[in-house]
């Protein structure tokens, strides 16, 4: 346990960071799914719909900065590889 005030409240952010994270991860893994089960299900319609939302969501993520910029070009680069290829 913390003995320090500093440590204390050091102690408080991380826990609503944590919680934070998890929450846009969860979310990144879930749309990103998504975007895979209407390519599995060789639905292009459905599939360009997903991807929009992963596009807008993995960007989204980026700006609160959850996710480096590369990493989200990285992955929307390669839904989209995907997607075309319905």
């Amino acid at each position: 346990m913390a003995n320090h005030k500093s440590c204390e409240k050091r102690a408080r952010q991380t826990k609503i960071k944590t919680e934070r994270n998890r929450f846009y991860k969860t979310r990144i893994k879930n749309v990103t799914k998504n975007v895979l089960a209407a390519i599995e299900g060789v639905d292009k319609e459905k599939a360009v719909e997903a991807m929009k939302t992963a596009n807008k969501y993995l960007h989204h993520c980026v700006s609160k900065g959850i996710l480096k910029k590369g990493t989200a070009a990285r992955k929307v680069s390669r839904l989209q590889v995907k997607v075309n290829a319905i």
